[in-house]
């Protein structure tokens, strides 16, 4: 068939971890439903602190499965000195580190407006 072929895409949850292993489910529930929308998405969790993988060994990974774009989505509700100074200190690294990659950095999930009517919805539910 020839003609261009499509991009291959990856998204990164990331989130700051915790020391207790039950923490991240919700992230891996967000990530399989994303798998499930879109097959051909690869999508992946990754960790600041406290648990692992971090940001970068993702990253090497993706790349490994000839992942292109990479939106990296902050899985943070408030914008705090990991939102504002660490995740894009991390970033630079990487665009520095991939060059052939293109990255893509969402603003933290808390902004999100849609989250936002999602979270007043559950709330007020039967009120």
């Amino acid at each position: 068939m020839g003609g261009l072929q499509k991009m291959k895409s990856g998204i990164v949850l990331f989130a700051h971890g915790s020391r207790d292993p039950l923490w991240s489910k919700p992230i891996e529930a967000i990530a399989q439903a994303i798998s499930v929308a879109s097959p051909s998405c690869e999508v992946r969790c990754a960790y600041l602190e406290l648990m692992e993988p971090s940001l970068s060994t993702v990253v090497a990974e993706l790349a490994v499965h000839e992942v292109k774009h990479i939106r990296i989505a902050p899985m943070f509700l408030g914008v705090g000195k990991h939102a504002r100074e660490d995740l894009p200190e991390l970033a630079r690294e990487l665009i520095h580190n991939y060059p052939e990659l293109t990255f893509e950095l969402m603003p933290s999930i808390g902004e999100h407006p849609d989250l936002i009517r999602a979270i007043t919805s559950i709330l007020t539910k039967s009120l």
